[in-house]
């Protein structure tokens, strides 16, 4: 059975009491509701059981723990929960740590999606088809095909001929939760004085972030990462799919010389120019920041930004902010990053870490975490019309998910020092100290050497 057909769910109900009024009296009455599943299904088949889930601080992530769903999960099966949340940037090593031993302790980890190929062809993470084959572990009706195409293949498909793409041989490892894609949100104050356009082709971005550099009172461009290494790649990608420029062709030579790609460090180093102060070394965290406090009037990249640019307690901008989809340039393509779950192999509770899996997944629990603040990852919930009033993000976001792109950035095993080596070259360019040219010429033997190593290319 091919796990991607799975379809349908039940809805979550969890137990309620009602108050039943007669003469005056109130009388408090149980009432009996299904669980997710249906009654046939034995949630607590792994009573008893304590999990370890390592995750990251990040938005979506204390979402979860915002919204209880880890204790409602402990409530609904009797296995306890330990949750272990460091920053994403340690994650790695200490997964692969705990991966690499014989009995480790993680039984679900939350990945970055560009580690996923890497725990998946050596055998750190199990394959879960054999989970959703098996009727006494999976939900009846838990309807996979609405998990967002895009998310599924780019945190989960990996293996087969195509590495880190669907394609023959490829296998499911993981399923998407916390996952992203990109658009634009912007201030709609300045961009009404003003009577500004909202920009709809990277053409048009460039002049909108030059007009409000120069001609309006405190207030910046476009915000933006470029810290050398991870983030200064994170940004290039990012613009790179539009501008049609890519890591490789399709014979795993390295393309990043090409002039589309040069084009679109240029376009960077205009905004460099037009950003705020010392953005050329502005992480994810100043990138937020720069637009939280106001200081930049658009912000393009991740769409899990939405619920920080929209709470009043972190944003001073939250009352005047629209979204738009990511400019368009050669491609209308966007990005697709973000996390997923998966289940390491050298867990001893895996079919208990597969329930939880599950639960997190579900419609229903989405909602919840949704409504805490976290990154919607079903198609039912950002086309629901009725979510809009209060998440106009996810208007934006249905339309920009038809042109989300899975194969954004090569995620294959050795994507890791091939990501610091461009990353450190295009932050050399946007800081002056090589031309574009020379700083992705200068990586282009290196990083050909690593393809050679690995016997991509001969």
């Amino acid at each position: 059975m091919n796990v991607r057909k799975l379809v349908s769910i039940a809805i979550l109900l969890t137990a309620a009491a009602a108050l039943v009024f007669s003469g005056g009296a109130a009388e408090q009455v149980e009432v009996e509701v299904d669980p997710p599943g249906g009654r046939e299904f034995d949630w607590r088949q792994y009573e008893g059981t304590t999990l370890v889930f390592n995750f990251p601080n990040h938005v979506h992530y204390n979402a979860m723990l915002e919204a209880g769903v880890l204790e409602d999960f402990e409530a609904l099966t009797g296995i306890n929960v330990e949750a272990d949340r460091m920053q994403y940037m340690n994650m790695h090593d200490a997964q692969v740590l705990e991966m690499s031993k014989p009995v480790g302790d993680y039984d679900l980890i939350s990945m970055v999606v560009m580690w996923k190929a890497e725990y998946a062809l050596g055998g750190m993470i199990r394959p879960l088809e054999s989970f959703f084959d098996d009727p006494s572990l999976t939900l009846p009706d838990y309807r996979f095909d609405d998990l967002v195409p895009a998310y599924v293949e780019v945190t989960g498909i990996a293996g087969g001929e195509n590495i880190y793409k669907d394609g023959p041989g490829a296998q499911l490892y993981g399923v998407p939760f916390g996952s992203e894609t990109s658009f634009m949100i912007y201030r709609t104050d300045v961009f009404e004085e003003h009577g500004l356009e909202v920009p709809e082709t990277y053409d048009e971005l460039t002049e909108t972030a030059r007009y409000i550099y120069e001609e309006v009172p405190d207030t910046y461009g476009l915000t933006m990462r470029a810290a050398s290494g991870h983030h200064a790649t994170h940004a290039w990608l990012l613009h790179a799919s539009p501008y049609g420029a890519t890591v490789f062709d399709e014979n795993w030579e390295p393309a990043f010389t090409s002039p589309e790609s040069i084009e679109t460090i240029e376009f960077m180093k205009k905004m460099i120019d037009y950003g705020p102060p010392g953005m050329e070394g502005f992480t994810q965290d100043e990138e937020f920041a720069a637009f939280l406090q106001g200081d930049a009037a658009i912000y393009l990249d991740a769409s899990v930004f939405a619920g920080p640019a929209k709470d009043p307690a972190q944003s001073r901008v939250h009352d005047r902010i629209g979204f738009a989809l990511h400019p368009r340039q050669r491609t209308p393509l966007a990005e697709t990053g973000g996390f997923g779950i998966a289940i390491p192999e050298n867990s001893q509770n895996a079919e208990a870490a597969f329930l939880l899996m599950q639960y997190l997944t579900l419609p229903e629990v989405e909602r919840e975490i949704v409504l805490a603040g976290g990154a919607p990852f079903r198609m039912s919930t950002v086309e629901d019309s009725s979510l809009y009033d209060e998440y106009p993000e996810f208007e934006v976001l249905a339309d920009q998910l038809e042109h989300a792109n899975p194969d954004w950035r090569p995620i294959i095993p050795e994507w890791g020092d091939i990501n610091n080596m461009l990353g450190i070259a295009i932050n050399q360019a946007l800081t002056g100290a090589k031309t574009p040219e020379q700083a992705m010429e200068d990586v282009y033997e290196p990083i050909r050497n690593v393809m050679i190593r690995a016997g991509y290319i001969d």
